[in-house]
């Protein structure tokens, strides 16, 4: 099969690489569509150390499987598989296992490619009515929808998402969805065009004045949103980190202990609400996306993704 390596030297299209092989309770997964996400960016530039199958945002067909029922099924997956008999496992789910593996991140060969293998338990079946180029936002829309899990949100609180980017979109308008009003901020006037079409408030992050949002989401994948953005939080307001980056940050974290910012992490989210979102048509998707590949030209696909202003690149085996 063909596949997309991450060597030592870059990104490597092979033409001859041998399928996965299906291990116990695995499916073997035809590769239907792709997305190419920040995070394979930053893998790129060596975060996580990977090396071997890169990508986790997928739409497939199930070719062989334990279970007949699975046989033929269009699906996606969730992307970390766990031991699921670890106390992290029953207790916080697969994400946490300190056993895991992270499909296309962290030893576990991932989607860009023409098959890939994922445990049964981790996938789900793909709504008849969704297309193919829809459907391959489940796992981002769902790494959004974690947000709404971990933080209680009323109406009227004052949000921001800092950076109007791939992810960050598709945050804010699941932050809309609880009647809010989140506001996109971005440093170029261009980049806030798009968040206006879809009906989101906007603005410059550096026109906005300090310690204004009792909630900000760094979605911005750089060192300098994430300093923004703890500008913007007001005292013991709620600071979410989204972005995952390659390299190490410096700032400034005296605001942290001053102003008494509450900090959380936000990772992976629930894929069942994140279908159904994407089923009623509920979140903008389509104008997120910026460009279609064959999966033979997935080198040029990623040098398209990486570039400025660029939201999602597809990917089509």
């Amino acid at each position: 099969m063909r596949a997309v390596e991450v060597t030592d030297t870059g990104p490597r299209l092979v033409l001859n690489r041998p399928l996965p092989e299906r291990g116990p309770g695995e499916a073997l997964i035809r590769v239907i569509r792709l997305g190419i996400c920040a995070t394979d960016l930053e893998i790129l530039k060596g975060y996580r150390a990977f090396r071997g199958v890169l990508g986790h945002e997928f739409v497939g067909v199930v070719e062989e499987s334990e279970d007949p029922e699975w046989q033929g099924q269009r699906v996606v997956g969730s992307i970390n598989l766990g031991c699921r008999q670890c106390p992290e496992c029953i207790g916080s789910g697969p994400e946490h296992c300190p056993r895991r593996k992270v499909l296309g991140i962290d030893g576990k060969d991932g989607a860009f490619a023409d098959y890939l293998t994922l445990p049964e338990a981790n996938l789900l079946p793909v709504p008849e009515s969704l297309e193919d180029r829809v459907a391959v936002f489940a796992e981002p829309l769902a790494a959004a929808l974690r947000i709404r899990e971990q933080l209680p949100l009323p109406p009227s609180a004052r949000v921001a998402v800092v950076g109007p980017g791939r992810l960050g979109l598709l945050i804010a308008q699941v932050l809309a969805l609880a009647g809010g009003a989140p506001k996109v901020l971005g440093r170029r006037k261009e980049s806030l065009t798009l968040p206006e079409r879809l009906g989101l408030e906007t603005g410059l992050a550096s026109e906005s004045p300090s310690d204004a949002f009792d909630l900000v989401v760094e979605a911005t994948g750089n060192e300098g949103g994430l300093a923004e953005s703890l500008r913007l939080v007001r005292p013991k307001g709620d600071l979410v980190l989204k972005s995952t980056l390659a390299k190490r940050v410096t700032v400034d974290l005296t605001k942290l202990v001053v102003a008494e910012v509450r900090v959380l992490g936000s990772r992976c989210g629930p894929f069942e609400p994140a279908l159904r979102l994407l089923e009623q048509g509920a979140i903008a998707v389509e104008p997120l996306i910026d460009g279609e590949y064959p999966l033979r030209q997935a080198l040029e696909a990623l040098e398209h993704a990486a570039k400025s202003g660029v939201r999602k690149i597809q990917m089509i085996p």
